[in-house]
């Protein structure tokens, strides 16, 4: 009875869950609060942006310095550190006002919503038996967290609350998170298989983890392109309000999409390279549809394959990690951080010297090197020397 009731409720699973939601949640929520803090602070754009950069940079120092530092002293302790450093950085902006506390405050928040979130999602592929299912969900709450929190954020600004209650938003989930984490009952041993074939001695696979990397940079690079112009490409190129519909539905779609990428994670090299084969070419027929319901469409279905590529390369990357996946997983975080960065620059670029429609055209172009590494990563794998898939 009391085996029935642990598998039903299973405290850590929540926490680590709560903690990928609440590192959309910031993400989302952050966006959709930046004009309103910029009105505080009577920011000019480009210091909006700056603002906005300050967290970018830490979200991706974050991994670089301490992936490898949560493998040896542990995922537990790291990510009990992490979540008291959410807490320390939500109250320090919550309570002073000043513009060097909160940049402090956003700067620590990045840092810390960053690790839990790779250190989490390493931790699910370690202590659960289906992990591939489990890495599918939890990505999906990431997604999850991005569209809840622009509703809630504006909900609550229309209401008069004051912008800093996000922060209170996320002190109050990160402290219910502790519950999960200090669970006396949680089982926190590493279930995966760590030694087999590509591992015999526990060790990380460093191509593939390469590979996996490469493949994540360029497809959060183009991610974050079209996330950030559509709803402009809506206005200035369809003449039509629609765009922040589509971008929700872009969105929304990613979470179906993880979900099922979980159920199937055994074929996760199979659905990696669908995914790659599918995304610029419908990038392509956006471009080539000037009806705005068919565009919102064909929106929704890139989203269901843009959701595929973050699941399925957690999956390997986990098969593949050995006993590092906190290492493993930061290195691919360190990747999308990056190509974040590039993508939108060069998205916006593009798009002011050349216009929306070639630009997304030579972005999805540029998107189809994901396709070769894929179908390298795939021959790289088929060797006999690694128990190919």
């Amino acid at each position: 009875m009391d085996d029935k009731k642990r598998r039903f409720v299973d405290l850590l699973c929540l926490a680590l869950f709560s903690l990928i939601f609440i590192n959309g949640f910031e993400s989302g929520g952050y966006q959709a609060s930046l004009h309103t803090i910029g009105k505080v602070y009577d920011l000019s754009i480009t210091s909006m942006g700056l603002f906005a950069t300050v967290e970018l940079f830490s979200t991706m120092l974050a991994p670089i310095l301490l992936g490898s530092w949560a493998d040896h002293v542990g995922k537990k302790k790291s990510l009990i550190l992490m979540v008291y450093l959410q807490i320390l950085s939500c109250v320090l902006i919550g309570m002073f006002s000043s513009q060097v506390a909160f940049l402090i405050g956003i700067f620590v928040l990045g840092i810390a919503t960053s690790t839990t979130q790779f250190v989490g999602i390493a931790a699910v592929g370690d202590i659960y038996k289906d992990s591939g299912f489990k890495i599918g969900a939890i990505t999906s709450m990431y997604a999850l967290g991005s569209v809840v929190a622009p509703l809630v954020v504006g909900a609550y600004l229309k209401a008069d609350v004051d912008w800093r209650f996000l922060f209170w938003i996320i002190l109050g989930i990160s402290i219910l998170s502790l519950i999960g984490l200090y669970d006396r009952k949680a089982d926190w041993t590493i279930k995966k298989e760590v030694v087999h074939a590509a591992t015999p001695k526990g060790e990380l696979v460093f191509p593939v983890i390469l590979m996996l990397s490469l493949i994540m940079l360029i497809y959060v690079g183009f991610e974050n392109g079209f996330a950030f112009f559509v709803n402009s490409y809506f206005v200035d190129v369809l003449e039509s309000d629609a765009g922040k519909l589509a971008l929700s539905v872009y969105w929304m779609m990613m979470i179906p999409s993880r979900l099922i990428s979980g159920k199937f994670s055994r074929h996760a090299i199979r659905n990696l390279l669908a995914a790659t084969v599918a995304i610029p070419f419908l990038t392509i027929a956006l471009n080539f549809t000037d009806n705005i319901t068919l565009a919102i469409l064909i929106g929704g279905v890139l989203g269901f394959a843009c959701g595929a590529i973050y699941p399925n390369c957690l999956t390997l990357a986990m098969k593949y990690s050995g006993r590092f996946s906190a290492t493993a997983v930061g290195v691919i975080t360190t990747a999308t951080g990056i190509g974040g960065v590039i993508g939108t620059g060069l998205m916006g670029v593009m798009a002011d010297h050349l216009g929306y429609r070639t630009a997304m055209v030579l972005l999805a172009i540029l998107f189809m090197l994901d396709i070769l590494i894929a179908l390298g990563m795939k021959l790289y794998l088929r060797r006999d020397l690694w128990g190919a898939q």
